[in-house]
C-alpha cells in the first residue's frame, strides 16, 4: 500500500498547486499561459517534462548493453537546443503563434498545415503513451496484481488525475506543476543513488572512483562507423532529435511560448538544454553502481536493462544463497531497503510520467482545437477535446501493453524517426527555402517518406547487414524535403488555399 499512498499524496499536492495557480481560467490561460511565465521556472520544469518514466527506468539499464554512450546523444541535444533557441523561437515569437503548425499553413498551404498537425498528434500520442506505460506497469506489478485489479483499471486510475488537475488551467498550471514534479524527480534520483552507495558501503569519492574504473563507463565510440553508438552519428542524431522533438513539437514549444519575451524564452531553452546532460549522467552512474552491486552479491544481472532498477527496488539484489547469520542480516537489510526505496522510486516514476503526460495531453488538446478545428476561442470544444484526448491516451496505453517492447527508450526513438521525420522535412522546406510546393499532394509525400524509410532499412539489413539507428530521422526528413521539392517543380505556381 506504500505505492498507492505515495501516489495519493502526490496527486493531492498537484491538485492543490493546480487550484492555487489558476483560479480564473480561460482558453488563453489553457493554451498560452497568458504569456507571463517566469523563464527560470519554465526551464526547471521542462527538465522533469523531458525526463519521463522511461528515462527513470531505462537509462540506468542502458549501461548493460551500450555502456554510457547515451551521453553522446545528450551532447548532441545541446546543439539542437541552441538551434531551436536562435533559429525557430524568433520565428514563432515574430508570428505570435499559439500553435507552431500555423507556420506551415501561412507558408505552404492548408493541407501542409493539417499534415504537420496530424503527424504531431500521432507522434505525441504514441510516444507519450509509451512513456506513461512505464508508470502503469510499475503500479500494476507492485500493487494491483496482488489486489486482482485489471491493467485497464490501473490505466484509468492513473490517467484520471492528470485530467483533473489540467482540465482548467492547461499550460498555465503545467508551469507550476512541472516545477514541483522536477523537484520530486531529482530528489528521488539522489535518494536512490545515496541508498545504493550506502548498501555498497561507499563514500561519494569512492563511488566516483568505482564508476570511472568500470569498463561500462565508456562514453565515446570513434572507431566503429557501423555501430549505432558511433560518436558522430549519435551527436548529429541528438541535435536533430531535439529539433523535431522540441523545436517542432507543440508540447515543448507551448511552454516556451508562455515566456514574456523572446529573450527569456531563449535563456530558458539554452539553460534547460545544458542541464539535460548532468541529469542523464546521474542516471547512467546509478546504472553502473547497481550493476556492481548485483555482481558483488552474486545476483545475475537482468536480461533486459529496463529491469535493473525495478529489480533492486524489489529487493532482489540481496545476499547470495549462503545461510550464515551475515547472509540473513544482509537479506533483512535488502528487504528494508526495498521497502524504503518504494517511496522515492514511486515518487520518481510518477513525477516523471505525470510531467510528461500532462503537458502532452494539453498540447494535443491545443493542436486539435487550434489546428484541426480552428476554433481557439471555443471553451466548450476545448473541454470536450481534453476529455477525448485522455480517453484516446488510455486506449493507446492498452494497445502498447498488448505488444510490449523489450527496450522502451529505443521504441520511442524509433517512433520519433518514422513520425517526426515528415515534420522535419516540412519545416526545413518552409524555413530554409522560398519555394512553393503542390499543397494538395503534401499529405501523400508525408505518408510515403516513412514507408520508404522502412523499406530502405529492411533492404540495408538484408544486403549489407547494416541497420539504421537514430540517423533514420535525418533520412526521413530528407526524403520528405526532396518530395516537396519535386512537387514544386511539377507544379511551381502556388495554390490558393
Amino acid at each position: 500500500m506504500t505505492v498507492l499512498l505515495t501516489i495519493l499524496v502526490y496527486f493531492l499536492v498537484l491538485m492543490a498547486v493546480s487550484r492555487w495557480s489558476c483560479r480564473r481560467a480561460t482558453n488563453d490561460t489553457f493554451f498560452r499561459g497568458e504569456r507571463r511565465s517566469p523563464w527560470r521556472m519554465v526551464a526547471f520544469g521542462m527538465v522533469g517534462a523531458s525526463v519521463s518514466g522511461v528515462t527513470f527506468v531505462s537509462v540506468p539499464g542502458m549501461v548493460l548493453s551500450s555502456d554510457m554512450t547515451y551521453l553522446q546523444l545528450c551532447l548532441g541535444f545541446i546543439l539542437g537546443y541552441v538551434a531551436v533557441a536562435f533559429v525557430l523561437l524568433p520565428v514563432y515569437y515574430k508570428l505570435n503563434l499559439t500553435s507552431i503548425y500555423a507556420l506551415l499553413g501561412s507558408r505552404l498551404g492548408r493541407r501542409s498545415y493539417l499534415s504537420g498537425a496530424a503527424f504531431f498528434l500521432l507522434s505525441k500520442m504514441i510516444g507519450t503513451a509509451v512513456k506513461f506505460y512505464v508508470a502503469c506497469i510499475i503500479v500494476q506489478q507492485f500493487v494491483m496484481d496482488a489486489l486482482g485489479v485489471p491493467f485497464a483499471v490501473t490505466v484509468a486510475l492513473l490517467v484520471l488525475p492528470i485530467w483533473l488537475y489540467t482540465r482548467r488551467g492547461g499550460v498555465r498550471t503545467l508551469v507550476f506543476t512541472d516545477t514541483l514534479q522536477t523537484i520530486c524527480l531529482m530528489s528521488a534520483l539522489l535518494i536512490i543513488i545515496y541508498m545504493v552507495m550506502q548498501q555498497m558501503g561507499l563514500s561519494p569519492g569512492e563511488a566516483v572512483s568505482r564508476i570511472v574504473a568500470d569498463g561500462r563507463s565508456r562514453i565515446f565510440v570513434f572507431d566503429d562507423w557501423v555501430s549505432r553508438q558511433n560518436f558522430w552519428k549519435m551527436l548529429l542524431s541528438g541535435a536533430f532529435i531535439v529539433v523535431v522533438m522540441t523545436g517542432l513539437d507543440q508540447d515543448m514549444m507551448q511552454k516556451n511560448l508562455t515566456c514574456r519575451t523572446l529573450r527569456e524564452a531563449q535563456k530558458n531553452m539554452c539553460s534547460y538544454g545544458v542541464a539535460f546532460v548532468p541529469v542523464n549522467l546521474l542516471f547512467l552512474c546509478l546504472g553502473i553502481l547497481l550493476a556492481q552491486l548485483f555482481e558483488a552479491q552474486g545476483v545475475s544481472l537482468p536480461a533486459q536493462g529496463d529491469q535493473l532498477l525495478p529489480a533492486f527496488v524489489q529487493g532482489t539484489a540481496v545476499a547470495n544463497s549462503t545461510t550464515t547469520a551475515a547472509a540473513v542480516a544482509s537479506s533483512t537489510l535488502g528487504t528494508l531497503h526495498a521497502t524504503l526505496l518504494l517511496i522515492p522510486f514511486t515518487l520518481g516514476i510518477v513525477a516523471a510520467s505525470f510531467s510528461s503526460a500532462d503537458s502532452a495531453l494539453t498540447a494535443l488538446t491545443t493542436s486539435y482545437c487550434v489546428d484541426i478545428r480552428r476554433r481557439p476561442a471555443d471553451e466548450r470544444l476545448r473541454r470536450r477535446a481534453h476529455v477525448a484526448m485522455c480517453l484516446l491516451f488510455a486506449l493507446c496505453i492498452l494497445c502498447i501493453h498488448a505488444v510490449n517492447s523489450s527496450s522502451l527508450i529505443d521504441a520511442i526513438y524509433t517512433i520519433v524517426s518514422y513520425t517526426y521525420g515528415p515534420l522535419l522535412g516540412l519545416f526545413a522546406f518552409a524555413l530554409l527555402t522560398r519555394r512553393h510546393t503542390f499543397d494538395r499532394l503534401v499529405p501523400l509525400v508525408c505518408l510515403a517518406s516513412p514507408l520508404l524509410c522502412f523499406a530502405l532499412d529492411r533492404l540495408c539489413q538484408l544486403l549489407f547487414a547494416y541497420r539504421f539507428g537514430y540517423e533514420l530521422l535525418l533520412l526521413n526528413g530528407l526524403l520528405t524535403f526532396l518530395g516537396l521539392v519535386v512537387l514544386g517543380l511539377v507544379h511551381p505556381r502556388p495554390e490558393h488555399t
